[in-house]
């Protein structure tokens, strides 16, 4: 097939990225299925727990297979697992099916699309690495606000009828995927950009993995995602709760929408920090995403004292703006610090960092289960990202090999 201009295969790709993002409107979707099922906070938190795993997982799978494979053989199995997954967790009676099917079948079909999409349109746009990044997982980061908002309206009236919307999903997300995975593709070999000598910034080196994985700069990078990571998960996967121990007279649409601002806040600090890392250095951009989870914080410490949804709202502004920067910032320095050669492999390992971070979702879930507040778990972001500042100091860009 005669390929398209780049800026149509980016629109691809920010629906692909759409449509696998719905696994971050799961703080949404748990309060809507617990109504129903009614488990403990910290069990049904495991299902986002092993969502971010076996997206990792995908991620890695689709970047270790990925130059033996076409785009079209990756992302065809991958949107049958994603849409197979939420049937199957449609028929769930306890917790089982919803960990197989939402928390694992459809987590691994989403990271194979993410990792696909991401490194495909980066070769696409060499000369606009961080913006495009950006612009991407903006994507994948409102598809949470628009699933959200989809899945309370269609799922009112019963609390089964998220059974049938879960399926429902299932079948627009196959269709739409199926139909762009046979347009989808990623540039030829000898692809340029006009004008991309004088505009493209050089990566400092280009590595085999091996070689990342032992490199001071990525080891401290790594640790950095993973608690900035986790702090946005922490926040991410109690959104609903927080928002109803602030004020526990809104409703279910309502809650969606306080959420939903996180996700579009989410979007924004990706586009918004993706263009930032073009013009700064990494550990600048670094420090500003951590300054502002500590703003964050402390917006949900006074929404919490003075139970002030406003207080919450801007608080979920800013930790969703900083919350999208670290996929973005992923994304860009892996590309700027190791280069583009080894990038779909090099990526979904430095993703991997999210095994390990989505563990704070199931942290929060048990802290509040134990204290019956979300000071505590906020008290708890606040001290990964104060660790991750740390962290960064001695970060440096490798000289190059």
């Amino acid at each position: 097939m005669k390929s398209l201009n780049r800026t149509a295969y980016a629109v691809m790709g920010v629906i692909m990225l759409l449509m696998a993002g719905f696994i971050y409107a799961w703080s949404v979707m748990a309060a809507v299925i617990n109504k129903e099922l009614v488990i403990a906070q910290g069990t049904l938190s495991l299902t986002f727990t092993l969502v971010m795993i076996t997206f990792c997982l995908g991620g890695l799978i689709a970047g270790i297979i990925g130059k033996k494979s076409t785009v079209r053989d990756l992302l065809v199995p991958a949107t049958i697992m994603l849409s197979m997954g939420l049937v199957i967790a449609s028929y769930t009676k306890g917790v089982a099916l919803l960990y197989i099917g939402f928390g694992i079948i459809s987590g691994l079909g989403s990271g194979i699309i993410y990792n696909v999409v991401m490194s495909n349109i980066s070769k696409w746009f060499p000369d606009k690495q961080g913006f495009i990044s950006g612009i991407m997982l903006m994507g994948f980061g409102i598809s949470s606000f628009i699933v959200g908002k989809l899945f309370v309206a269609m799922s009112s009236g019963s609390i089964s009828l998220w059974r049938t919307t879960f399926k429902l999903f299932a079948i627009a997300a196959f269709v739409i995927m199926a139909i762009l995975s046979f347009m989808f593709k990623g540039p030829a070999d000898n692809y340029k950009v006009e004008g991309m000598a004088k505009a493209k910034k050089e990566p400092a080196t280009e590595l085999e993995p091996k070689k990342m994985i032992g490199y001071k700069a990525f080891i401290i990078y790594y640790v950095w995602a993973i608690l900035t990571t986790g702090a946005g998960l922490t926040i991410v996967s109690q959104a609903s709760g927080i928002v109803t121990q602030v004020n526990d007279k809104i409703g279910a649409g309502d809650i969606a929408t306080i959420v939903g601002v996180l996700a579009i806040a989410n979007g924004l600090g990706r586009v918004i920090f993706g263009a930032l890392f073009d013009k700064l250095n990494a550990r600048t951009v670094m420090v500003m995403d951590v300054a502002a989870y500590i703003l964050a914080g402390w917006c949900f410490i006074l929404a919490l004292l003075h139970n002030t949804t406003i207080s919450a709202i801007i608080g979920f502004v800013i930790c969703g703006i900083a919350y999208g920067a670290v996929p973005t910032i992923n994304s860009a320095i892996i590309s700027d610090y190791f280069g583009r050669r080894n990038f779909a492999i090099n990526y979904s390992i430095t993703n991997t960092n999210l095994i390990i971070a989505s563990f704070a979702s199931t942290i929060a879930g048990r802290i509040y289960d134990s204290f019956g507040t979300y000071m505590k778990v906020v008290a708890v972001m606040l001290i990964y990202v104060l660790v991750a500042l740390i962290m960064i100091i001695p970060l440096r860009r490798p000289k190059g090999e």
